[in-house]
């Protein structure tokens, strides 16, 4: 993950008012709010590398509740939405999601069923592996 992390650092875009990062409190706060706890590759990510801005996705982020990536607001839609409760989004795309299982491997959540990507892609064994093969790619 920390390569990974690395890379997005180098791709950064500056933007006029930076992200902030969240530290260890703030997450306990999301899981809270969440129910659950967050896998760890999805954990890191938002302590290292959720302040990156990249390209047209944009993952979910922690430290601004007024933010339209604010992880607990947009759980709470893709589970309205019908996605199963045991995955927790990592971005949203359309109608559909990329989501994290507890052991970590992502999924792409169409609206209806874990699927295929707009790509082909049909899961990533982890975070690190979603974030070099989706995002960093798109």
């Amino acid at each position: 993950m920390d390569d990974v992390i690395e890379l997005l650092r180098e791709k950064n875009e500056p933007i006029p008012v930076p992200l902030d990062l969240p530290d260890d409190d703030l997450l306990v706060e999301i899981e809270e709010q969440l129910l659950m706890a967050l896998p760890d590759d999805l954990r890191e990510y938002l302590l290292d590398a959720s302040d990156v801005v990249y390209g047209t996705l944009e993952p979910v982020t922690v430290a601004d509740p007024r933010s339209h990536t604010y992880l607990p607001d947009v759980a709470a839609q893709a589970w309205n939405d019908g996605m199963p409760r045991h995955l927790i989004p990592i971005c949203q795309l359309g109608d559909g999601y990329y989501c994290i299982g507890e052991e970590g491997d992502v999924h792409y959540w169409n609206g209806l069923k874990l699927g295929k990507d707009p790509q082909g892609n049909k899961e990533w064994a982890n975070m690190a592996e979603w974030i070099r093969d989706v995002w960093l790619q798109e």
